[in-house]
């Protein structure tokens, strides 16, 4: 059986699958981020306002160097995003919450 056109890929292309559960995503509105000698780990939170206790909703797991291909990535996209829209403006600091879980200083 041929592939369709739908499912034929090009040497050197990769298909990418989304499914519909991922493509709805996950909100939050806090990011922890570690990382060990090898890996970095950022955990994805939503703080809820007056609700003393969080869940982390998704983690993810990177290499050092997908870690800074991300962080250069993000950068490029905020650029795009600020000369259409304008500056991001920084929100409020989060306060009261522990930012280090046994690990490195964190930054969110």
């Amino acid at each position: 059986m041929a592939d369709s056109p739908e499912t034929k890929s090009q040497p050197g292309q990769l298909n990418i699958e989304l499914t519909e559960e991922i493509a709805e995503g996950t909100y939050s509105n806090l990011a922890i981020i570690n990382h060990s000698s090898t890996e970095f780990v950022i955990d994805f939170v939503r703080v809820m306002p007056g609700v003393p206790k969080a869940k982390v909703k998704s983690r993810i797991l990177l290499t050092a160097s997908h870690a800074k291909r991300l962080l250069r990535a993000l950068g490029e996209n905020i650029a795009k995003y600020e000369a259409v829209h304008g500056e991001i403006q920084d929100g409020e600091a989060v306060s009261g919450i522990p930012m280090n879980f046994g690990g490195p200083a964190a930054k969110a």
